[in-house]
């Protein structure tokens, strides 16, 4: 058994292993949040240009602002940031030991991240903090610049709490010191991410003083991007195949699928790595992409999460694996989704969601309906609700996104269709379940929830749709419910 260090790389056959010299790559890029996704999806992007002879100046030093993350920082500190990540298909598995991380800030220390956004060889500070820490109103889409950190963030700019306190702190030393700001690059799954990133900032900006807002829009570079790849939760499942079938000890390794995409704007007036050598897709306009993603993928994901976890199947090829879940996808997709996606350059929408099929499907992954079902409150507003409103504006129904609210509002009840308890799954599940349980007799309740439904909530025909299949639901049990509206006479 290998015990993932820099020692003893040279011994490791099972993997692919960095072969540049860590120790001579220069910091180049900050990035706040060194989860899972970062891990496989940025730092393998980066990792793979270090392996072609090029970018070694753009190392990352990861930094965070949660306690909760000092565990995880000590664990990568111990194998010198160093992280193993299995790629895995039906029908095989590879892994790479990814070396782009050459330190990791522990969560608290302020003074360390602010010396490094100082530095002018940081030109790049990248984001992966989750859909949920953008502070956005989930039914306006917009920053929430009354938010207490926010607040706080806003009379103590010196002495920041959040991320982008952080990154506006580290901005203003630029600006007043003569130091070219550098680009702030968010990698999360948000549409616009690059405009939602730019009103966090100038927002928090604007509560400290307007022309320093100003001078943020005018001056930094926000660019938006699309990310993707499939990255489920680390447990001991995945430490267990690690060493029984690589014989690598690696205290958080990453599990993925092969397939991954990152399209972004070429926006980098302080520079970036030649990021095109390793497949990165650098376009004008991003939107085309993020919309085909987020609608059709991550819907895609909502749909299935639902009902699956309703009817107690645990992980995402399983529930592709279930015919009627299956065919669900398929209808709401064909009927509500797709039809409403603009079309991308160059992309048959048909051929991807053919392909988001295929990868649901994984075997090896591992992904788990939990993970999918976490954190609706951010992520309908984000992945679902859009797609009905613009249907409803279309003057089309969409029956079967009314379906897959219902079923996520029947979710947050807290029990299965079998009666098994729900574990609490959202940041705000005391009250989502407190309004599932007045929904049961009143759906309009749940649709009442103006900061996640808006106008889609207030909707006649909407609101017809989502009380006949909560009824239903309640009535008839998940799997009637489901074979009615494949019928058609739901």
């Amino acid at each position: 058994m290998h015990a993932l260090s820099s020692a003893p790389l040279a011994s490791i056959t099972t993997a692919t292993v960095p072969t540049y010299d860590r120790a001579a790559l220069k910091a180049g890029i900050l990035h706040f949040g060194l989860g899972n996704f970062h891990r496989a999806h940025q730092a393998v992007y980066l990792n793979d240009l270090f392996q072609s002879g090029q970018g070694h100046d753009w190392a990352i030093i990861g930094a965070s602002v949660r306690e909760a993350d000092a565990p995880i920082q000590q664990k990568l500190k111990g194998q010198h940031w160093l992280t193993t990540v299995v790629e895995q298909e039906a029908d095989r598995a590879s892994a790479t030991i990814t070396g782009a991380m050459i330190d990791y800030i522990a969560p608290g220390d302020t003074a360390a991240i602010l010396a490094r956004l100082r530095d002018p060889a940081i030109r790049i500070v990248s984001l992966t903090i989750t859909e949920g820490g953008y502070y956005i109103d989930p039914a306006t889409q917009a920053f929430d610049a009354n938010h207490p950190d926010i607040a706080h963030d806003a009379t103590h700019p010196d002495a920041p709490r959040t991320t982008f306190g952080l990154i506006l702190a580290g901005l203003v030393h630029r600006r007043d010191n003569g130091i070219a700001p550098f680009t702030v690059m968010s990698c999360d799954n948000i549409p616009g991410n690059g405009h939602v990133t730019e009103n966090a900032i100038a927002g928090l900006a604007e509560k400290i003083d307007p022309a320093l807002a100003r001078w943020v829009r005018d001056t930094v570079a926000f660019p938006n991007s699309m990310v993707d790849r499939i990255t489920p939760a680390t447990t001991e499942r995945e430490r267990d195949i690690l060493a029984r079938d690589f014989d690598i000890d690696d205290a958080w390794p990453v599990f993925c699928e092969s397939f991954r995409q990152w399209v972004l704007e070429d926006q980098f007036p302080a520079g970036r790595p030649a990021l095109e050598a390793v497949g990165v897709q650098f376009v004008p306009d991003v939107a085309p992409y993020e919309h085909m993603k987020i609608r059709i993928l991550n819907g895609g994901h909502a749909t299935i999460a639902y009902p699956a976890s309703l009817l107690g199947i645990h992980f995402v090829h399983e529930a592709m694996e279930d015919e009627q879940i299956a065919r669900f996808l398929a209808k709401v997709e064909a009927d509500d989704i797709v039809p409403i996606v603009p079309p991308v350059p160059d992309t048959d929408l048909g051929a991807y969601f053919a392909l988001c099929q295929r990868r649901f499907g994984n075997p090896k992954i591992g992904d788990t309906n939990r993970r999918l079902a976490h954190d609706g409150a951010n992520r309908q507003p984000k992945f679902i609700i859009p797609s009905a409103a613009d249907n409803l504006a279309a003057g089309r129904d969409a029956p079967g996104l009314a379906l897959v609210s219902a079923l996520w509002c029947r979710y947050c009840f807290g029990t299965t269709d079998a009666g098994a308890p729900v574990e609490p799954n959202d940041p705000s599940w005391d009250r989502l379940k407190e309004t599932a349980r007045q929904a049961k007799d009143d759906p309009q309740a749940w649709l009442a929830m103006r900061d996640i439904y808006g106008d889609v909530g207030a909707n006649p025909r909407f609101a017809a749709n989502f009380a006949r299949a909560l009824n239903s639901l309640w009535t008839n049990g998940v799997r009637a419910t489901l074979e009615s509206y494949l019928a058609g006479t739901l």
